[in-house]
C-alpha cells in the first residue's frame, strides 16, 4: 500500500494517512489538472483507486499517472482535438477499432486519461463500467467517468503486473499500441516516481 503520509507531506495536505478526496485533488493538481477537473478525477480516484489495485504500490499509481499526463498533457484534454490529421482519417473504417460506420473515426475520437479511440472500445469499456457508450461517446470526456473507463483498461490490459516490474515500454505499447511519446512518459514517470517513492 501507498505511504499516503509521505504523499500527504511531499504534497502539504493535511497528514492524517487517509488517501481521500483531498490527496488525490492535491495529486492531480500537481500532475496539471485545473482546480475543477482535479476535484473530480479525486473524487473518482477515492472511490475506484482501491478497487483496481494501483495505490497497492508506489509504483503501480506512478505508472498510471505517467501515462495519463502524457494522453492528456498534463490533464489538459479530456478530448482528442480534431483537424482532422491523416491519421484521424484513418480512423474511418478501421474493423480492429470496431469503427464500421461513415464518421465513427470523428464520434469515437480518443476521450478520456487514456484517450480511449473506436467504437468497438468504447462498447466494450462502456459495458464493463454500466455506461453506454456506444450510444454517448461524449460521456467519456467527463473527468470522473474517463478516470474510471482508464481503470477498467489499465486491469484489462492486465498493467498491474507491468508496473510491478517497472516496465515502461510494455505499458506504453499496451496502452498506444506503440511506443509513442515513450521519452515523454519516462519523464512523466521520474517526475511523479519522485514524489511518490
Amino acid at each position: 500500500m501507498i505511504d499516503t503520509r509521505k504523499l500527504q507531506t511531499r504534497l502539504a495536505v493535511p497528514v492524517d494517512g487517509v488517501a481521500g478526496v483531498g490527496t488525490y485533488k492535491a495529486l492531480f493538481r500537481k500532475c496539471g489538472a485545473s482546480a475543477e477537473r482535479a476535484r473530480d478525477l479525486a473524487t473518482a480516484a477515492a472511490r475506484w483507486f482501491p478497487d483496481y489495485g494501483v495505490i497497492e504500490s508506489e509504483l503501480r499509481l506512478a505508472h498510471l499517472l505517467a501515462q495519463m499526463m502524457h494522453e492528456t498533457q498534463g490533464f489538459f484534454y479530456t478530448e482528442e482535438e480534431w483537424g482532422p490529421t491523416a491519421a484521424q482519417r484513418g480512423y474511418e473504417g478501421r474493423s480492429d477499432l470496431g469503427n464500421s460506420q461513415p464518421g465513427d473515426g470523428l464520434r469515437y475520437k480518443g476521450r478520456g486519461p487514456f484517450q480511449l479511440t473506436g467504437r468497438g472500445n468504447y462498447r466494450i469499456f462502456g459495458r464493463r463500467i454500466g455506461i453506454d457508450l456506444e450510444s454517448n461517446p461524449t460521456i467519456a470526456a467527463v473527468p470522473s467517468i474517463g478516470l474510471h473507463i482508464a481503470l477498467e483498461y489499465w486491469a484489462d490490459r492486465k498493467l498491474n503486473a507491468l508496473a510491478d516490474r517497472d516496465d515502461l515500454d510494455a505499458i506504453t505499447r499496451r496502452i498506444n499500441g506503440g511506443t509513442n511519446g515513450l521519452a515523454d512518459r519516462r519523464a512523466h514517470l521520474v517526475k511523479v516516481a519522485s514524489w511518490l517513492l
